[in-house]
């Protein structure tokens, strides 16, 4: 019988058919850039962990990778009965194998007892954190390793770094060792229920559903969605939440379409889109939207931001998770159709937080709309600003009081059935200014791929040409962020009048 991992079990319990995928046909498997992004950040946080948990160096690290699972065993084995730390400890019991993040020898009576840490790149517990350690402690028990205590440890988003790598008070501990043990019966039931499930000769028949996002983004949803009946309008083109009644109704259907759901059960928003849809016309209430902006006189500004965030943070000064802003694109236009751009962008891989404050107060003007597409996202930025850097926070204020958000104005007023749902700016901008595209910029095409340049710009090992290039690939990402704001605030403004003519 093989063992099947740590991650296999979590995977089973997530959903029986992604297990089986997972073992009999990985190929078929895509994970998301997000997903991937994950992992990459939960790597990080397991290396800071390490010196967490061993600020004298003394413990040692596991390599499975490098030496394979018999030698990772072996080695483990050996390392449990010295007093060192050990990180990723390998275990196998009972059909199932894991390796532990931190185990930290504690004396007892006499005797050399283990304490079992599971580090997460989470802010909280999660309920599928404690499965994990429930499985964790089950092999490692079974294995005949004498624990004391089970922890889970993530990330203290409160934390805030002082610099020169001290990372202490990044993690915070919660002892799950009474639930954890007492819940043996249950792990035993999955590792084999899993291997059953892992026999099975064909894939187990399961639906896609919430599960297939929940507690992680499935790697074979577009597979199994491949498997399940296409539909011409799929509901998942309704906007908003969708109410109870809704939901049954829509799983009453084997394959649920927009002309399956009675306007009754939709909002106002989800009854335009599926009249909209179905009918393949445009709305456009012109007059509102005319309305809506003409309150806001020239010059007017057009803003957009890129931010990274670190679950380990590497400037002085910073928290967990903090999105720091490291971009961003200005366009000014003034009454005559005028336009001037400014940008800024910092790759020198320093803090750019000060610099970026800066530069935005020194090209936004004292008066004039800024606009955004969504302002929440650039207004938070903007006080976190004002909040780090005193001096500038009454201009930073000033600039976050003037911002106008473009989303619910366009989400009000218009609608093209190529949306399919969304008002994101990618949506709306080939319907009303068909000429521009993302899809036409090179590199950097989403907001998830900025952030993934700008990591490799800062990289030490990153060449300058290569630099160079990622600098060009940002700058005409976001400048086309905000371009693509003014053209549509001026088709929403109904001024074709305006050339928009560069300076």
């Amino acid at each position: 019988m093989r063992n099947l991992s740590k991650s296999k079990l979590i995977a089973y319990r997530q959903c029986p058919k992604r297990l089986w995928l997972e073992i009999h046909h990985p190929e078929l498997r895509n994970d998301s850039a997000g997903t991937l992004t994950s992992f990459r950040i939960g790597f990080s946080v397991g290396d800071v962990a390490q010196q967490i948990y061993d600020p004298e160096q003394l413990g040692e690290v596991i390599d499975v990778q490098r030496d394979g699972f018999a030698a990772a065993l072996k080695r483990s084995t050996e390392l449990l009965e010295s007093d060192k730390p050990i990180f990723e400890a390998g275990f196998s019991a009972g059909g199932a194998l894991a390796f532990a993040d931190v185990m930290l020898p504690i004396e007892q009576d006499g005797k050399r007892m283990w304490h079992m840490v599971e580090v997460k790149s989470s802010t909280q517990v999660k309920a599928y954190h404690r499965d994990d350690a429930a499985i964790q402690s089950f092999i490692a028990a079974k294995a005949g390793v004498p624990l004391i205590s089970i922890a889970l440890a993530h990330i203290n988003n409160q934390f805030v770094y002082s610099g020169d790598r001290d990372y202490r008070g990044l993690l915070k501990e919660h002892d799950l060792t009474g639930e954890s043990l007492a819940r043996e019966g249950e792990v035993s039931e999955w590792i084999e229920a899993a291997h059953a499930t892992a026999g099975l000769s064909d894939e187990p028949d399961k639906k896609t559903g919430k599960h297939c996002k929940t507690p992680f983004e499935c790697g074979f949803l577009s597979y199994c969605q491949s498997q399940e009946p296409q539909v011409e309008y799929p509901i998942s083109w309704l906007p908003g939440v969708h109410s109870k009644a809704l939901k049954a109704h829509a799983a009453s259907y084997s394959a649920p379409d927009l002309r399956d759901m009675p306007n009754n059960l939709l909002s106002k928003l989800q009854q335009r889109v599926k009249a909209q849809t179905l009918s393949g016309e445009v709305y456009f209430d012109k007059t509102g939207a005319v309305e809506a902006l003409e309150a806001y006189s020239f010059p007017a500004y057009f803003l957009d931001f890129e931010t990274i965030q670190f679950a380990v943070p590497i400037w002085k000064g910073t928290r967990p998770y903090r999105q720091i802003p490291f971009q961003f694109s200005l366009h000014t236009l003034d009454e005559r159709g005028k336009l001037d751009s400014h940008a800024f962008l910092d790759l020198s891989g320093d803090d750019p937080s000060l610099a970026f404050a800066q530069s935005l107060i020194a090209v936004c003007g004292k008066s004039g709309p800024v606009f955004v597409y969504n302002a929440g996202f650039e207004g938070a930025r903007i006080k976190e600003l004002a909040e780090r850097f005193s001096e500038l926070a009454l201009d930073l204020l000033a600039i976050k009081a003037r911002l106008v958000d473009l989303h619910p104005i366009t989400k009000k007023n218009y609608y093209h059935p190529s949306q399919r749902g969304s008002w994101s700016i990618k949506a709306v901008l080939p319907a009303v200014a068909p000429d521009l595209s993302y899809k036409a910029l090179t590199g950097v095409k989403d907001g998830g791929m900025a952030m993934d340049a700008y990591l490799e710009a800062i990289h030490g090992e990153t060449t300058p040409e290569r630099k160079v290039e990622i600098e060009q690939q940002l700058l005409a990402y976001c400048g086309l962020d905000t371009y693509a704001m003014v053209r549509l605030w001026q088709f929403l403004a109904g001024r074709s009048d305006l050339s928009l003519e560069e300076l």
